[in-house]
């Protein structure tokens, strides 16, 4: 196969036709080099439309999502980011090429020990990669950026504090088959605002708390239905 060829094809014929156009977020998709952050059983898939299984059942995004969240993002070099789901480490090294330094938090540690070895092997150092569940929130610590590598049916409370005043959080929020990107900033110490990107699926984070679909209903007796007329 003609990586580099391959390469371009998956920028040309899947990046921008979705809307990514930004250059820096082009010329980073050919820096960080995919394949280096895929299972090498799936390598010949690196840069085809579609996810790739990872250990324990989890998968990469598509490679046009992952171009998509960067370029919404925008991410700046004077920025921290928290990201929860490291994965294969693939989207920590696009957020490290273009953050002052990149958290990124796994629940699985076979992922854990993959992400570290990715990242290790590709000569990134400003990114950590902790083992944990971060679905709702990673300390008391605020970044700039919060990123979350899968889908939640909402947007817990503990990561939204993980977001500094003025920083902004990304996450594909709600369930198959109606999910959205939004992007979410956090305009003082109690309010955010809200921003729907674009429709996409994506699988669910693990340990996602699943709101309630416990509904009210108010019974009369047939003496208070009297009572009403």
């Amino acid at each position: 196969m003609n990586i580099e060829k391959a390469r371009f094809n998956m920028i040309e014929q899947q990046i921008r036709p979705w809307d990514v156009l930004d250059l820096d977020v082009l010329e980073l998709l050919v820096v960080v080099k995919r394949e280096a952050f895929v299972p090498l059983a799936y390598r010949a898939l690196a840069f085809a439309d579609s996810e790739i299984p990872l250990p324990q059942g989890e998968n990469m995004m598509t490679p046009k999502l992952e171009a998509r969240i960067m370029q919404e993002l925008a991410v700046q070099k004077h920025e921290n980011v928290l990201e929860i789901g490291a994965g294969s480490g693939y989207m920590a090294a696009l957020l490290a090429h273009k953050a002052r330094h990149v958290t990124t938090v796994e629940i699985e540690p076979e992922l854990k020990a993959m992400a570290e070895k990715n990242l290790a092997d590709y000569g990134i150092s400003n990114v950590n990669v902790e083992l944990g569940d971060g679905v709702q929130g990673w300390g008391d610590t605020t970044y700039d950026v919060v990123v979350v590598s899968g889908s939640v049916p909402s947007v817990t409370a503990g990561l939204l504090a993980n977001v500094k005043v003025g920083g902004r959080l990304l996450a594909v929020v709600g369930t198959a088959p109606a999910m959205t990107a939004q992007i979410i900033t956090r305009t003082s110490d109690v309010t955010y605002s809200t921003v729907g990107l674009f429709e996409t699926l994506l699988k669910p984070l693990r340990n996602a708390p699943v709101p309630s679909q416990f509904k009210f209903c108010l019974l009369y007796t047939s003496d208070a239905a009297d009572d009403l007329l």
